[in-house]
């Protein structure tokens, strides 16, 4: 039996049990990923948003941080890893794949700019159209040159969210399917 392993790389405020992390791991546990893990990083910052300074140091601070938790996990006994990660989590998971020449699928929820310095060989992302921590049309013009197919939700947030429930239930649903088809 192969063994598969998930790795949830998070945002700063968006933890591993906020919606999109929530079902998706549910998703890669019915899809056989039999171990999960949950990285935990923290950053106490303020005013970071816009400011490129602050961004590299932040990711830079986090990296360092997610790379301690993933020196004492033995990657080379999976025959499947997955990583998924959702906004500063998706630029961490693209570096540390880059940097060990991990072979691995990853989804990208709501990526950053800073997400496409990094190569994606196997990847997918998810995107609102007024994510205020992205250009988003940046970003959907980046994922594209890297044939990382890119969803993108109008009128949604950084969480992928609207205001309006019943439509943000809609998204989540939408985001869910196409995950799980991915996987």
């Amino acid at each position: 039996m192969k063994e598969k392993l998930a790795i949830i790389f998070p945002g700063i405020g968006y933890h591993s049990d906020k919606p999109l992390l929530y079902y998706s791991r549910k998703l890669a546990k019915e899809r056989g990923y039999e171990e999960i893990i949950s990285l935990k990083y923290s950053y106490t910052g303020r005013n970071i948003r816009g400011n490129k300074e602050k961004m590299q140091e932040v990711f830079e601070i986090l990296y360092q941080q997610a790379e301690k938790q993933l020196e004492r996990i033995d990657l080379s006994k999976y025959d499947e890893i997955l990583f998924i990660s959702k906004s500063v989590g998706t630029a961490i998971s693209s570096a540390y794949v880059q940097k060990y020449k991990i072979r691995c699928k990853q989804i990208l929820y709501t990526p950053l700019e800073e997400t496409y310095k990094f190569e994606h060989s196997d990847a997918i992302a998810f995107l609102g159209t007024i994510d205020p921590w992205s250009n988003t049309a940046n970003v959907e013009m980046l994922s594209k040159k890297q044939n990382v197919p890119i969803y993108m939700y109008e009128n949604a947030d950084h969480s992928l969210e609207t205001g309006n429930i019943i439509e943000d239930i809609k998204t989540l649903e939408d985001v869910m399917k196409k995950t799980k088809e991915y996987l």
